[in-house]
Parts: C-alpha cells; structure tokens; sequence
C-alpha cells in the first residue's frame, strides 16, 4: 500500500501486527468515548489562511521544556514498543535523535534506560510510574540518572487501570504465558513473529533481577500494572522534587486547579493528558482542556500536550492554543509496527511535511510566531444556532 499519512500508517500496523498487540497500542478503555473526543475536537478549530505572506520554509524550529528543538514535538511514552518491532524503543530513539527531537522511555518498556542509551545520543527523557515498592523506584531513578536522561515525567492518571475492552477479550492483561492459543495468534503475522524471535523471548530488562515481577514481557507488565501506587498524592511529588533536580514534569493533568497546584509546588511543566482515552472514559479532550490550563498558569509555564494527534495541522491547532510543545504515541508507534525505525522517522517527516505546507499557507514563518500570534491563526469554529 501507498503511505502518505498516519492513518496509513495505522492501516499498515494493523496489518502487520498480532491483533493482541494492535489493539493495545490503537484501544481505549470502556466505550472510548475519551479516545474519540481526543481526534475529533481538533476539528472545532480554524486555521486562517492568509495570502501573498511570503512564508515558504517556515522554522519548525522551537523551545519546550527548557531546550531549543528542530521540530514542535517530541516522541512521548509508550509501553513495550519492543513488542511491536524488535528493539523497538532504540530503533524510536535513534529516529528522534536523527531528527532532533526528544525520545521518551516509558517504565513499561522492554529495553532499559541502558540499552537505549547504548545505541542513541540523542535527547533521553523517562516516563516514572511511581510503584508501590520505593526501593525499586528509587532503582529507576538512578538508572534515569546514569543513562542522562534530562527529564522526568511523572505519570499520575493511573492509581487505578481502567478496563480496556479489546485488552480484556484478547486476554492482554490475563495471559503471563505463552499458550497455545496465544501462539496460533502470532503464528499469523510470520513478518512480526520472525522479527521479534530474533531477539529471543521478550522481557522488560529493568525487573529481569527481580523474580517477584515473572520471566516474560506480559506476566511482568501484569505485576507491574498491579503495584503502581494507588495513594499517590502531592506530598510524595514535592518529595521527588527535592530528589530529582533535573526537568521535573508531571503527566496526566486535565484540570486548571491541578495545572495550577503542579505549577506551586515546583514542578518544571505538565503534560495536559487524559492517557489516550485509556483512563477515565467520558474526560474531556486535551484540546478542550488546554486553553483553561494555560489560562490558570499564565504564560511561562511549560504546558506539553498528548493525545489524538495524527495531523500536522493538530499540532498547530496545540501550538496556537497555548502549547509548548506536542508530545506523540500513537502516531510513531504505528509507524514503528508499521516498519521499524524507518517507520518512526516516516511519521516524524509526514507530520514535519504537514505543519511546513500549513504554515507556508497560512502566512506564518515560524512556530514561534504561531505562538506568539496564536489567537490570529487559530480560531474557535462557531456552532450553528
């Protein structure tokens, strides 16, 4: 098939992927309302388009999270991306270092901290579920520390899993091992499974000292989906914040009271999230979110967003409504079942393609002057009377 967008991209994953593992990267939880609203409510807003402005080859360049960037977006968190393509977190983090751009480590992840920076020099960040056993957390802290990793995002929407329904009926979070369902399953995608089994049978390489956490990538995920800390809460951020004296950014905030107790506790940003539609199904869409967080915390605060991106023009709709910057999942990780790391860079480029053409016709010549004039350039649709 011809690729020329994400969507395509989706359709290629879906084609070349276990239907376990597709539909955990592509499901919601419950009727994935979340996930709907996500994509959708991009559509409610305008871009103006403006004539004879002499704007081709805008710069894409711009600053999140304290550092100049080639590009408005960085590679965010996704759990085992080495289930959807063998190595799969470092074939994504040498696809972001090539294009200038950070690559974040999800602690769901089946390379360590170590073995991406083993294989990339590019921009590491890490993605910390607090778990209930600190002495481990603590563990993943000096690996963020040992690997460089310039900044730490907090993921607090997830006290408790909500059900993902597709994840339920294909047994996602039951199976720890491999049976003989299981492996008729993956018998029919031979392209995944001859690429995966190179690598031997996966496992997340961060428990692998620790057999309280199983032997296999799932019967581990389920372990570690079960002791995240179920009574997070502020006093354990404010104390991380004194351990952590690098970019501190706490992920999974929809509401401006929370922006705003985020912002005073001393955190470095956060990252307006709703986890893809896969927590609390019925949540308004990050889009809708942003204009009220960035009201709430004025106009220094570093304010990422994730969620429903599959378009350029998405990312402008961010940037023009009060972003820093944009933080994508879905939209590489298709790229990356799709077709390894050449499939991540095809996303990053199709979107880098997409926001150039837009902004060329939009008249604007920068993501910084996106920002700076983003009430001009991006508009509220009017809903019919």
């Amino acid at each position: 098939m011809t690729i020329v967008n994400i969507d395509d991209l989706r359709e290629a994953a879906s084609r070349r992927l276990p239907k376990l593992f597709f539909d955990y990267i592509d499901g919601g939880s419950f009727a994935e309302e979340t996930c709907r609203r996500n994509r959708e409510d991009f559509s409610h807003l305008s871009l103006r388009q403006t004539i004879l402005a002499n704007s081709a080859d805008p710069d894409l360049s711009t600053d999140f999270l304290g550092r100049q960037h080639a590009l408005p977006f960085m590679l965010g968190p996704v759990g085992f991306l080495g289930l959807y393509s063998r190595n799969g977190e470092q074939k994504a983090a040498r696809a972001a270092e090539a294009a200038g751009i950070p690559f974040a480590l999800s602690t769901f992840s089946i390379a360590s901290l170590s073995d991406v920076r083993e294989t990339s020099n590019g921009i590491l960040h890490f993605q910390l579920y607090v778990l209930d056993d600190r002495e481990f957390a603590e563990e993943l802290l000096h690996a963020a520390r040992d690997a460089n990793a310039e900044a730490l995002h907090v993921t607090v929407d997830t006290a408790i899993t909500a059900i993902r329904e597709r994840d339920v009926r294909n047994g996602f979070r039951s199976l720890t091992r491999l049976t003989p369902r299981l492996l008729a399953s993956l018998c029919r995608k031979p392209a995944w499974l001859f690429d995966i089994a190179q690598g031997g049978m996966p496992s997340v390489r961060a428990v692998r000292h620790r057999p309280d956490f199983g032997s296999g990538a799932l019967e581990q995920a389920a372990n570690l989906s079960r002791r995240i800390d179920k009574r997070l809460a502020w006093s354990d951020i404010a104390r991380l914040r004194d351990r952590w004296k690098r970019k501190l950014v706490i992920k999974g905030i929809l509401s401006p009271d929370d922006a705003e107790k985020a912002k005073a506790i001393g955190v470095d940003g956060v990252v307006i999230s709703n986890h893809g539609g896969r927590q609390l199904d019925g949540a308004m869409s990050t889009i809708s979110a942003l204009p009220g967080i960035r009201a709430a915390v004025g106009p220094d605060f570093s304010l990422m967003l994730d969620g429903g991106i599959r378009r350029g023009s998405d990312i402008i709709k961010a940037l023009g409504s009060g972003a820093d910057g944009v933080m994508l999942g879905r939209a590489y990780t298709y790229g990356l079942a799709a077709a390894g790391q050449a499939g991540v860079a095809q996303a990053i480029d199709t979107l880098r393609r997409e926001i150039s053409i837009a902004l060329t016709l939009m008249g604007c010549g920068s993501i910084e002057e996106l920002k700076r004039r983003g009430p001009h350039f991006v508009t509220k649709m009017r809903t019919p009377e």
